[in-house]
């Protein structure tokens, strides 16, 4: 289904009920959300989730929703938009949909990040056995709880700081500009001259930047980089099988013994990057082991890297889109954090957490009881268009004042450890882009970009004119 990025409604009169009130408080249940089936891996959903969002959030700030492959849109107005009702039943559990309750919960130390939290350990003894290589994702930093959550965190957490992203500008800007440079050069060949020279932003730009930068960051040698970002492009690719398909793990399993020797001479060689400080991290006795530092690797390298992706292409395909917000940028280049801030906001990488948090104690939310062992997902992008946070939430504004106060990154201890990275990254991939391509433009109609078949929220191509 193509999305049109120019199609966009005013939020109608919310009729939300008083933060805090359960919107059934009478009778002590949760509204249940139609039967809307959320699937942020299917690009149709994507395309008309904000209108169900919309819809979810004037039943209440918590609603209980189905989740699975396929997705049944019957929150939205008859005849709106075409409607599918395919694939497997969903898994019911709680959804977030307004701002102040999201915050609340990422807040929240009751709900646990840790599917096995609730688990007893007969149950935990009869989970299904998993291959060694889908560890590191499985039992990553996203999916504990303190202290193992606090340790791991604390071990990378000041090569994401203010101070270090400054030290980093210099070395990203070299690697924007040689890609741009290249990009040219390419163009030229081709016998192409601006502003009529052809880009897909996505695979010549937004795509081996955070690759180039992460594995700076990581400590991975220039020689193997071609390799590791063959690897990195079978494992992130839209298409195909999904990761735990044996075509898949085999890449996996390619990767992760190409790290263990890279860890290996990290510790007989350190050097100043992550992978020697993780090689070399000791504290009270206790070190890192194999399968924590291959997890972190993997976060760094692969849940920072799509989520700037998607966050430079939406925010070129929304500036592009929004021509009045482009000159706004043109004319004043100092609102560039602004711009990037309102993608997050208007179009975050990620629409709603995909592992759930379970309850850990009975505990209410909005006044809403929930019992404990339950499951709830935050609705990220629904928050983030919460008409009593954003006023007129459905309109792209870049001098916006508060659009900072976006959670497209979560909240609270699990909040994503490299944004701070990710918005420098965009900041200057959007001054670099439109100061040197001012003319910039989509090089095919805007209804006819298409949303990835991800579960990340960003275009599968963004051609341009530069």
């Amino acid at each position: 289904m193509a999305m049109n990025p120019m199609d966009e409604k005013r939020t109608e009169e919310s009729g939300t009920s008083p933060v805090g009130v359960c919107p059934m408080k009478a009778s002590r249940e949760v509204p249940h959300a139609g039967s809307v089936r959320l699937d942020r891996e299917d690009p149709a959903f994507l395309a008309v989730a904000h209108e169900a969002y919309e819809r979810m959030r004037k039943q209440g700030p918590v609603v209980r929703a189905s989740f699975g492959r396929g997705f049944s849109d019957d929150l939205l107005p008859d005849g709106d938009k075409p409607r599918t009702a395919k694939g497997e039943p969903g898994s019911e559990r709680y959804f977030v949909t307004r701002y102040d309750e999201a915050v609340e919960a990422l807040l929240d130390d009751r709900l646990s990040s840790d599917f096995r939290s609730t688990m007893t350990p007969e149950q935990r003894a009869q989970l299904p056995f998993m291959p060694e290589e889908l560890k590191p994702i499985a039992y990553s930093l996203l999916m504990l709880d303190p202290p193992d959550h606090t340790r791991l965190r604390k071990l990378v957490q000041p090569n994401f700081t203010a101070r270090a992203m400054e030290t980093l500008r210099p070395r990203i800007q070299r690697i924007i500009d040689r890609l741009l440079d290249q990009a040219e050069s390419e163009a030229a060949a081709r016998g192409e001259s601006a502003p009529e020279r052809r880009m897909d932003l996505l695979p010549a730009f937004a795509y081996p930047m955070p690759i180039a930068v992460i594995s700076d960051m990581l400590g991975i040698p220039e020689e193997d980089r071609a390799q590791v970002h063959t690897w990195a492009e079978n494992l992130l690719s839209a298409e195909g099988p999904s990761i735990g398909d044996e075509q898949r793990r085999g890449v996996l399993r390619e990767f992760i013994r190409y790290l263990e020797g890279l860890f290996e001479r990290k510790r007989r060689a350190p050097g100043e990057d992550m992978i020697s400080q993780m090689a070399h991290f000791q504290e009270d006795g206790d070190k890192l082991s194999p399968q924590e530092m291959m997890s972190m690797v993997f976060i760094l390298f692969f849940a920072g890297h799509v989520t700037t992706v998607n966050l430079i292409g939406s925010g070129v395909v929304a500036l592009l889109t929004h021509p009045e917000q482009l000159e706004r940028l043109l004319a004043d280049p100092s609102l560039v954090k602004g711009a990037v801030e309102e993608t997050l906001r208007y179009w975050g990488p990620v629409d709603y957490m995909g592992t759930p948090r379970i309850v850990l104690k009975d505990m209410e939310l909005a006044g809403c009881p929930i019992a404990q062992g339950e499951k709830l997902t935050v609705g990220l992008a629904s928050a983030n268009r919460d008409p009593e946070r954003f006023p007129n939430p459905d309109v792209f504004d870049i001098t916006r004042p508060e659009a900072h106060r976006n959670i497209a990154f979560g909240k609270g201890i699990h909040v994503c450890i490299g944004a701070p990275l990710a918005r420098m990254e965009a900041q200057l991939a959007f001054e670099t882009l439109f100061r040197r391509y001012p003319k910039m433009r989509l090089a095919v109609p805007a209804g006819e970009l298409r949303l990835a078949a991800t579960s990340l929220r960003g275009f599968d191509r963004v051609p341009i004119f530069f």
